[in-house]
Parts: structure tokens; C-alpha cells; sequence
């Protein structure tokens, strides 16, 4: 596992791949306290997300990351897309406001884009599964290094619009936006509302 990510050593050693995945939770990014998270620790969830699995080695993951005041800057162009594409009788200026201050207290936000390719014999569903399992990949390695992540679908993600200005192509899809950042509250308990083994049927 070392081999694939360039981690801290001493902090992958200290946390089992399990604990990780169980101590990972969303933070909301009202919670984070504004400070900048290490740029090597963004490349390495960058560089973790790129060994997720890949029917064909498609590889369809795409990232644009928005680093420190840059991501005040998606709040801003995300905030306008809400407007620009609200009818008047429509538009909420709390939710405006909600849009365009979602990243203040980020360090960065990372764009997540599924980008089809032209193997037209792999489903798109597994391109999608892909990207999202690139995803987690991301979330875990900023569990590992204490960092808050929240993975948000909200607003003009889905939109056309959104795609495009961001530079991609009418194929491809945004899957969402994940704000990250440092946070000094406790980290929120984690829960399932069933076992595994409810959820499990051995033949």
C-alpha cells in the first residue's frame, strides 16, 4: 500500500486501512478554521485517487482543484451560475449567499469530474463507479492526515453550464465538489443503521 501513496509514514503505520475508512466523516465547511492544508497532502490525495480501479484503464477521473483564495473565487462563479440560471420568481438570496460562502473557510476545493472516453463498449455506470471510488480514495487519505473533507452536490453542479465553464465537454459530468480544509471540533461519531451481516448473503 505504501508504494501506491507517497503518505506520511508514520501516520499510515499508526491507523490500519480500517480504522481509516472508519473514522472518515463529512465535515461541513462552516466547521473548517480557515487555515491552509500542506500542498503536499493535496497532491497525495490527488496522486491516491489516480490508482482507484479502471474497467479498461479508462482512468475517467478528472480533478480542477481551486487552491486557497482560488476557492473563494468557485464560491463567487458558482454563486453567479445560481443567479444567472434562477428565474427572478425563484432566485432565494439566502441560498445565493449560502453558494457563494460555502468555500470561505476552505483551503481548497477539489471539482470532481467523471470525463467519458471514447470505449463505447464500457458502460458509463462503470465509469462513474470508477471516479467515485477515486473519490473515496481521496477522503480516506485526508482522514489519515487529520484533514476535513465534504463531498457536495449541490447548487449548479449538475448543470450544462457548470461543465462548461469548467472545460469540459457535453459528455462528460461534474460529480460534485469537495471542500477541504482544517478543522479544530471534534470529529462527529460515526453510525450504521445495520450490520454488515444484514446487508450480506453467503452462499
Amino acid at each position: 500500500m505504501q508504494n501506491l501513496f507517497t503518505l506520511h509514514t508514520e501516520i499510515y503505520m499508526n491507523m490500519d486501512i480500517l480504522a481509516i475508512i472508519k473514522n472518515r466523516r463529512s465535515i461541513d465547511p462552516d466547521d473548517f478554521n480557515g487555515k491552509i492544508v500542506d500542498e503536499k497532502i493535496i497532491n497525495n490525495m490527488l496522486e491516491a485517487a489516480n490508482w482507484a480501479p479502471t474497467h479498461g484503464f479508462t482512468e475517467p477521473w478528472r480533478f480542477v482543484v481551486f487552491a486557497k483564495d482560488k476557492s473563494k473565487e468557485f464560491g463567487q462563479m458558482h454563486a453567479d451560475l445560481y443567479k444567472e440560471l434562477t428565474p427572478t420568481d425563484q432566485f432565494l438570496q439566502k441560498k445565493y449567499d449560502k453558494i457563494k460562502n460555502r468555500p470561505k473557510l476552505a483551503s481548497h476545493v477539489i471539482v470532481i469530474v467523471n470525463k467519458r472516453g471514447d470505449k463505447s463498449n464500457i458502460p458509463e455506470l462503470e465509469e462513474i463507479a470508477a471516479t467515485s471510488c477515486a473519490v473515496q480514495n481521496i477522503l480516506l487519505v485526508a482522514t489519515a492526515n487529520n484533514i476535513g473533507t465534504f463531498w457536495s452536490t449541490g447548487g449548479m453542479c449538475y448543470t450544462n453550464e457548470m461543465r462548461e465553464k469548467l472545460g469540459f465537454q457535453k459528455e462528460d459530468q461534474v460529480m460534485g465538489f469537495i471542500y477541504v480544509g482544517l478543522f479544530d471540533v471534534a470529529n462527529p461519531e460515526g453510525k450504521r443503521n445495520t450490520t454488515i451481516k444484514e446487508k450480506s448473503t453467503w452462499i
